[in-house]
C-alpha cells in the first residue's frame, strides 16, 4: 500500500523489491519514457506515479538510463506489463525495480492519486507491504521532509570525468559541466555538438573550474530545493563574466539565486513531456519535457537577469538570460529524453556562444515583449 501524509491509503500489488520505501510522491504525465524517468537524479527522493496507464510494454535496456543507477524511491502504476514486447528489451520492469532494490506498486487508481495530488500538493508517502496504515504514517512522520534534504550531495558525481574521451578532443571546445544531478542525455548532445566534456562534482569550486580552461559551463538539472545549496551559488557568482554559461532546470534557479533572485515550492510541480512554453522574443511556443517542483519567482530578479519564456499553464518563469553577459538558461529539459526532441537547438545556440559566433540573447529592443 501507499500510505499519504494526510491519511489516504491506496491498497495495490507489489512489484519490484519487498522492501518499504517513503518518499515525497509526484505524477509524470508522459506516456513513454519511464526507464528515463527511474534513472533522472531529478527523482532522487521521490516517490513517481506516471499518469499513462500501461507501464513497462517495452521492457527495459541499456540504451534508455540517464544515470549510473534508478533514483527513485519508489514506482507506483496503474497495470504493469509482464510480458514486454521490443527489440532492445532486456528484462521486465519488475527484474529491473528488484534488482536495484526499488519497490513498486500496481494495480491501484492513479488517476485518483493524482487528482489528490493536484487537489492537496505533493506530499510525503509511505510504500509498505508490511506495516499497517497506522504504523506507516507514524513512521512517515518521524521522517525528514523531502524539502529539508540536500538531495544534489547523493547523486552528483564523486569525482571529475570525461564523456566519451577522443584522440582529437584537445582540438575541441571545452564544457564543463557542473554535475548536480545530470542526465546523459545532456552529455550525450554535447558530444554530438563536437565538444570535449568534463562532468565535475557539485562541490567543485569555481577556481577549480576554471583551471580546467573551459571554453564554456553549463549547470545541469538537479534534485530538491535550490535555496539549500548556497555553497553552489557561491561556486555559480565566481564563473559570472569568466566564461559562457547555460543553465537547465535546477540551473536555472542557480543562477537566478546567484544575481539574488528567490525560488518557491510548486504546488503540485511540472513533470511530463507535454508542457507548452512561449519564448516571448519571438511569440514561439514549445513543447517541453520537465521535471521540477519549484520556480523562479520573477519579482526578485535584480542585476541584468529577465525573462525569456514562460508556461502557459501557469504562467510560470521557464527561461532567463542576463542582457549584457553571455549567460542563458532554460527551466525545461532542452536535453529531452523521454522526448520531445524540439528544444535541442538549444545546445546548437550555446555553442554558437561558446564560440562567439553570435550573441545569442541580444536585449529586448523598446517595445518588445
Amino acid at each position: 500500500m501507499l500510505v499519504l501524509a494526510n491519511g489516504s491509503v491506496y491498497e495495490g500489488l507489489s512489484f519490484g523489491a519487498e522492501v518499504d520505501a517513503y518518499g515525497e510522491v509526484v505524477f509524470n504525465t508522459s506516456m513513454i519514457g519511464y526507464q528515463e524517468m527511474l534513472t533522472d537524479p531529478s527523482y532522487a527522493g521521490q516517490i513517481v506515479v506516471p499518469t499513462y496507464p500501461l507501464i513497462g510494454n517495452y521492457g527495459t535496456s541499456p540504451h534508455d538510463v540517464e544515470s549510473n543507477k534508478i533514483q527513485v524511491r519508489g514506482f507506483v502504476i496503474r497495470e504493469g506489463c509482464t510480458q514486454p514486447n521490443h527489440y532492445l528489451n532486456q528484462k521486465t520492469l519488475h527484474d529491473y525495480l528488484s534488482e536495484s532494490n526499488i519497490p513498486g506498486l500496481h494495480g491501484i487508481d492513479t488517476r485518483s492519486l493524482t487528482r489528490k495530488l493536484r487537489a492537496y500538493g505533493v506530499m510525503m508517502g509511505y510504500l509498505t507491504s508490511e506495516k499497517s496504515p497506522e504504523e506507516a504514517l507514524a513512521a512517515l512522520k518521524r521522517l525528514p521532509d523531502y524539502g529539508s534534504v540536500d538531495f544534489v550531495r547523493k547523486v552528483s558525481t564523486d569525482a571529475p570525468y570525461p564523456w566519451e574521451p577522443e584522440a582529437d578532443d584537445k582540438d575541441r571546445p571545452h564544457v564543463v559541466v557542473l554535475d548536480c544531478g545530470l542526465k546523459y542525455n545532456i552529455l550525450r548532445l554535447l558530444k554530438k555538438q563536437g565538444c570535449r566534456v568534463t562532468a565535475v562534482p557539485c562541490t567543485t569550486s569555481a577556481a577549480d573550474i576554471l583551471k580546467m580552461k573551459p571554453d564554456g559551463i553549463l549547470l545541469s538539472p538537479g534534485p530538491g530545493d535550490p535555496e539549500l545549496l548556497d555553497y553552489i551559488v557561491a561556486t555559480v557568482r565566481g564563473l559570472i563574466g569568466k566564461k559562457p554559461i547555460m543553465g537547465i532546470c535546477l540551473g536555472n534557479q542557480l543562477i537566478a539565486r546567484a544575481f539574488g533572485g528567490k525560488n518557491f515550492k510548486l504546488k503540485f510541480g511540472h513533470r511530463g513531456g507535454n508542457h507548452p512554453v512561449r519564448d516571448l522574443k519571438n511569440g514561439r511556443i514549445h513543447i517541453t519535457a520537465q521535471n521540477h517542483g519549484y520556480a523562479v519567482d520573477p519579482d526578485t530578479l535584480k542585476d541584468g537577469l529577465e525573462v525569456t519564456h514562460i508556461n502557459l499553464n501557469d504562467g510560470t518563469v521557464e527561461g532567463l538570460k542576463h542582457r549584457e553577459l553571455p549567460i542563458f538558461c532554460v527551466q525545461y529539459h532542452s536535453e529531452a529524453s523521454p522526448g520531445p526532441l524540439d528544444n535541442t537547438y538549444l545546445f546548437e545556440d550555446f555553442m554558437k556562444m561558446v564560440k562567439g559566433e553570435i550573441p545569442l540573447c541580444p536585449p529586448l529592443r523598446k517595445g518588445e515583449t
